[in-house]
């Protein structure tokens, strides 16, 4: 291991070889991406979180539990909700 004082190099130097840490990093970092944009193209709509939820036809609390990054109860269902509500659709890939 060469030696450095950057921080994130370290984590990564020390990480790169844990498969489960990988698939963690992974997963938190989806869950970031759908909150993000569920945020996102809510704003753009220029909705509230309550005029989205009455939209789609769920309560409040719903809509602000998959706009937190922590959330991990995303559903495909859920997203196709939000994105019928938003007149958009969904877009899904697997990427290596």
């Amino acid at each position: 291991m060469s030696k450095t004082t950057d921080a994130v190099k370290i984590i990564n130097q020390m990480i790169a070889d844990d498969p489960s840490i990988q698939e963690l990093i992974a997963i938190e970092s989806l869950n970031i991406e759908v909150s993000q944009l569920i945020y996102e193209s809510r704003i753009k709509a220029g909705l509230t979180q309550q005029q989205l939820a009455d939209l789609v036809g769920v309560k409040y609390d719903i809509i602000v539990s998959l706009e937190d990054a922590d959330y991990e109860g995303n559903s495909l269902v859920m997203l196709q909700k939000i994105a019928t509500a938003l007149n958009q659709r969904i877009k899904v890939s697997f990427v290596s």
